[in-house]
């Protein structure tokens, strides 16, 4: 097939576009081509602001079955954390959603040691649910680990989408469903 006919385009509605673009990828999380900010929230302990978490989904996310579609969830840390300590409150969290035998509990703790290092205020640490699969992490955009365990995701996602999470506030903010009462 051949055409004859010839487009010009002004420079000027090129470069808006080229910007539209751009922004539009800009928007979306590196670890998740497509999607959108689902929700936002900002821990606080004691009033210390403690770290800010986004969740970035795809547009056709469903909350009642958040553990079964791709994912990000980002902590953008407030303060400096060993990374141990990070490890061992997200098994005191996961636990909130019904036992783990202790050998699990044990393995889980371990893989998380070693793949959450220790961070400083706005590092960031990004968990990429692979549903059926496990989760990937990532520390300041750069891939730190994986782990191939379905039941693992479904409990870590679960700190903070699970109707069992410590923090309703911040879970309904996540999802959309409410305005962070957590202010950054």
């Amino acid at each position: 097939m051949w055409c004859s006919t010839r487009w010009r385009v002004e420079p000027a509605r090129l470069l808006a576009l080229a910007w539209l673009l751009s922004a539009a990828q800009a928007l979306a999380h590196p670890q998740l081509p497509g999607s959108r900010l689902q929700g936002e929230a900002t821990l606080r302990y004691f009033g210390l602001r403690v770290y800010h978490a986004r969740l970035w989904t795809l547009p056709e996310f469903r909350d009642s079955q958040a553990n079964e579609q791709p994912l990000v969830l980002e902590i953008e840390y407030l303060r400096d954390l060993k990374g141990k300590a990070i490890a061992e409150r997200s098994l005191q969290e996961m636990r909130r959603a019904g036992e783990i035998p202790q050998a699990q509990a044990q393995r889980w703790l371990t893989e998380m040691q070693q793949i959450f290092p220790d961070v400083k205020a706005g590092d960031r640490i990004s968990g990429q649910l692979l549903p059926g699969q496990g989760v990937r992490f990532w520390h300041n955009g750069r891939l730190a680990g994986q782990m191939d365990d379905a039941l693992f995701a479904r409990r870590f996602f679960g700190i903070w989408l699970a109707s069992t999470t410590s923090e309703p506030d911040m879970r309904l903010a996540l999802l959309g469903q409410a305005e962070a009462g957590l202010p950054r």
